[in-house]
């Protein structure tokens, strides 16, 4: 019964009682937004992870909107849970192509025993098998480079070092929109091949 009355209050109504502690009033909301939270992260690209990834970042900002949102303010809840899932992905995704946890994440340990077992697992790697990788990673590469188009590569190599889509957009003298639609077609033909 108490769900069903939850289900006919306003989002701002709903996110008070969530910030009051009423989980119920919190999950509803969550769930009233989650495919919004979808909508936003589908067209973004998360180097190194997953669509999934970028859903879980949203969903952190949908509850960092929930739990700071003021009713006294100007915007509406739906505003401004916008502007947070909006802003939480540009985060990961900014904080990704930064890779700055990698030297932390790639890193050796100096513990003589975790030493040993890696220096033990390097001896056991397959010399053949190193190599068949390596050539597959050329063999897919020269594909991919077969596949785009001149500016669909530059494109790429940028987004690779790291470069925002404004910041690709300045150095190749193109619109941002230009480069967000090369990275479409980029993503497009990179799930074709995969």
């Amino acid at each position: 019964m108490r769900a069903k009355a939850l289900r006919l209050l306003d989002d701002t109504t709903l996110c008070g009682q969530a910030q009051a502690g009423d989980r119920q009033a919190e999950e509803l909301l969550i769930l009233r937004y989650t495919r919004h939270v979808r909508r936003c992260a589908h067209p973004l690209f998360l180097m190194g992870g997953d669509n999934e990834d970028l859903n879980q970042e949203g969903l952190l900002g949908l509850l960092s909107a929930i739990r700071d949102y003021r009713a006294d303010g100007t915007a509406a809840f739906a505003t401004y849970a916008e502007t947070c899932i909006r802003n939480r992905l540009a985060s990961a995704i900014s904080k990704a192509n930064r890779l700055k946890h990698t030297p932390l994440n790639s890193s050796l340990s100096m513990d003589v025993p975790q030493l040993a077992a890696v220096l033990h697992d390097f001896n056991v790697i397959d010399p053949e098998k190193w190599v068949i990788e390596r050539e597959e990673g050329r063999e897919f590469a020269q594909l991919l480079a077969g596949m785009l188009s001149s500016i669909e590569s530059r494109v790429l190599q940028l987004y690779c070092d790291g470069y925002s889509y404004r910041e690709i957009a300045a150095q190749m003298n193109v619109k941002s929109k230009t480069v967000d639609n090369a990275i479409q077609r980029i993503k497009k033909k990179l799930r074709s091949v995969l």
